[in-house]
C-alpha cells in the first residue's frame, strides 16, 4: 500500500502543519503541500513536503508546478490559480495530460473534495485555515494499492475522519 498525505492553503498556521505531519509521518511515503503556506522555502514546517508556490507566497525558490512518481504513480502539483480551478478543472486536465500525471494535487478554492475525469483523479485537500463549502479544516491522505484500488480519505485538522468526503475509484 503506497501512501501520500496532502494539504494546502494553511496561511501561516506552522503549529497545524506539524502537527499533522508528526500525526502521518510514519505511515505515509510523501508528504504534499499545494501552496498558499505564506512561509520561505526552508522553513521547518514544510520539512519532508513536496511544495508549489500559491497566490499569497513570495520565496522564488517555490515552483508553480512539480512533476514527480510515487511508487509508480505520476503527480502533478500545482496550486490551481494559473489554471482558473474556481471555475474549471479542464485548464488543469490538459496541463496533466501534457504531462502524463494521472494524479493532480491542487489548492487555491479552499474546497475539499475529489473528482475523476477520464483517466484522471483530482485532489484538492481544502484548507487547514480557512474552508469554503464546510465548517471543517481539512487535509487528504491518498493511498493505492497493487489491487488497483484509489482512495482520498479526508481527515479535520484534529485527526477526525470527514466519511462523506471519501472518494474511491480503480485504474486498469
Amino acid at each position: 500500500m503506497s501512501k501520500v498525505l496532502i494539504m494546502s492553503d494553511s496561511h501561516g498556521l506552522t503549529d497545524d502543519i506539524n502537527r499533522i505531519r508528526e500525526r502521518h509521518v510514519n505511515e505515509v511515503d510523501g508528504m504534499i503541500h499545494c501552496g498558499d503556506s505564506e512561509l520561505d522555502n526552508d522553513s521547518d514546517a514544510l520539512y519532508g513536503f513536496h511544495v508549489v508556490a500559491g497566490n499569497c507566497d513570495f520565496d522564488p525558490a517555490f515552483k508553480n508546478e512539480i512533476v514527480f512518481n510515487m511508487n509508480d504513480r505520476r503527480f502533478l502539483v500545482t496550486h490551481g490559480h494559473l489554471h482558473n480551478v474556481k471555475t474549471t478543472l479542464m485548464s488543469l486536465y490538459d496541463r496533466a495530460e501534457q504531462l502524463g500525471a494521472a494524479i493532480v494535487c491542487y489548492g487555491h478554492t479552499h474546497a475539499a473534495g475529489t473528482e475523476r475525469i477520464k483517466d484522471c483523479i483530482f485532489i484538492n485537500p481544502g484548507s487547514v485555515r480557512l474552508p469554503r463549502g464546510r465548517k471543517e479544516k481539512t487535509y487528504a491522505i491518498a493511498s493505492w494499492s497493487d489491487s488497483h484500488t484509489f482512495t482520498v480519505d479526508y481527515f479535520t485538522t484534529n485527526g477526525e475522519s470527514v466519511e462523506e468526503l471519501s472518494f474511491q475509484t480503480t485504474f486498469e
